[in-house]
């Protein structure tokens, strides 16, 4: 980064949606700045998952079947309830850890043409209201960087939302604890996305995921974990995040073998979930919010990389299209709220998390009905909405199909 520093877009933060975001500009000829705070090649807390949405945004990006050729694939999603019951429900699935899935997403849009620099966002560039670029600290050295956009993807830590002045929630929607273990004697045994409800675990929900190399992904989420206190402030729930995983262990044997023959591979790490296209405002005058940060995670599964990626794809589309500030923010804004009721009936699904029977009762029904086990797959590739198998008439509809 060599002064004059400037681009036509900054783009804050080198995760899914940042990256995304930043390879369809650049491919269009767009001279793109990226920046992270944390060097290529970090780290991040997911259980992984790269379900039908991630795959359909990884194929647009040209990216797929590289992600493929690395990642661990998957024909089902293990829905297991408190009593024991299980339903295999199938899709397009596959398993990559985020620090190899992110390096290779950063790379793609260095490869069409972005430029990477690590630096962390400190403020906005402001004249008269609209934001022009971003202060960035690189080292002991505060750097300005003009742009025309300025494109915030820096996940569900409020801190940069809160300097651009755009948080509108300080808490997350929900945390999650994922730890990885290698047990190549568990391959071939443990072959499903298992995702496991109990009162145990309430109310929240455990995770094994195959990954590659004999790696598993094992964890617990819970995605409704603070209380809203209004104005933006929040209060956690009585929820211990340790106590649930150890729970979750003691009462599913398949994650007790694991961690028993297993090796645990560095720490449990913990992390914020913001859900739901909620919590933060989407654009202000030369800025836009994409990618986690605007809250583009689910609720009730926590799965969040495909949405981070299409959120950010449709940032750039709304960049790309106008030329006028208020034509861009309005295609974008117009873009998430037709995303919107998706995300909302998301949330009303999240409600089998608090009562686990509900997981029961599903799965024993779809062992006898094969339409409703289509119409559980279509939650996958988002042709059935899952808020509607939990309300009131479709627990009706269950006894009655």
């Amino acid at each position: 980064m060599r002064r004059p520093h400037q681009a036509d877009v900054l783009i804050i933060g080198a995760g899914p949606a940042g990256s995304a975001c930043a390879r369809v500009l650049a491919r269009s000829g767009v001279n793109v700045l990226l920046v992270d705070q944390h060097p290529a090649g970090r780290d991040k807390t997911c259980g992984d998952g790269l379900i039908p949405d991630a795959h359909k945004a990884l194929a647009r990006l040209g990216l797929l079947d590289e992600v493929m050729r690395r990642a661990e694939p998957v024909a089902h999603v293990g829905c297991i309830g408190p009593r024991g019951g299980r339903i295999d429900v199938p899709g397009s699935l596959a398993v990559l850890p985020r620090k190899e899935l992110d390096a290779l997403l950063l790379q793609a849009a260095q490869d069409a043409g972005a430029r990477f620099g690590q630096a962390r966002f400190e403020a906005p560039l402001e004249v008269e209201g609209r934001v022009v670029g971003a202060r960035l600290k690189r080292g002991d050295e505060m750097v300005d960087v003009q742009a025309r956009w300025v494109v915030l993807a820096t996940g569900a830590v409020p801190k940069a939302l809160t300097a651009a002045g755009m948080c509108e929630r300080h808490t997350p929607s929900g945390v999650a604890l994922r730890g990885y273990v290698k047990a190549p004697q568990m391959v071939g045994r443990i072959k499903a996305l298992e995702v496991v409800w109990d009162k145990a675990v309430r109310p929240g929900y455990g995770w094994i995921f195959p990954a590659p190399d004999g790696h598993f992904n094992i964890g617990v989420g819970v995605t409704d974990s603070h209380r809203d206190l209004g104005g933006g402030k929040g209060r956690k729930k009585d929820v211990n995040l340790r106590a649930i995983f150890d729970a979750f262990v003691a009462k599913y044997e398949p994650a007790a073998e694991l961690m028993r023959v297993g090796e645990l591979v560095g720490d449990l790490k913990g992390a914020p979930l913001r859900c739901t296209l909620t919590g933060a405002k989407w654009t202000r005058p030369g800025l836009l919010v994409t990618g986690e940060a605007a809250g583009s995670t689910y609720s009730f599964t926590g799965e969040g990389i495909g949405k981070a990626m299409e959120t950010g794809m449709l940032a750039a589309d709304a960049i790309l299209a106008h030329a006028d500030d208020t034509a861009a923010r309005a295609a974008y804004e117009t873009s998430l709220t037709a995303l919107k009721p998706k995300f909302d009936l998301y949330e009303r699904a999240n409600r089998v998390n608090a009562h686990p029977w509900l997981a029961d009762l599903l799965i024993w029904r779809a062992k006898k009905s094969p339409r409703l086990l289509q119409r559980m797959s279509g939650v996958l590739n988002e042709t059935s909405n899952p808020g509607n198998l939990v309300s009131v008439k479709g627990i009706s509809r269950l006894f009655f199909e």
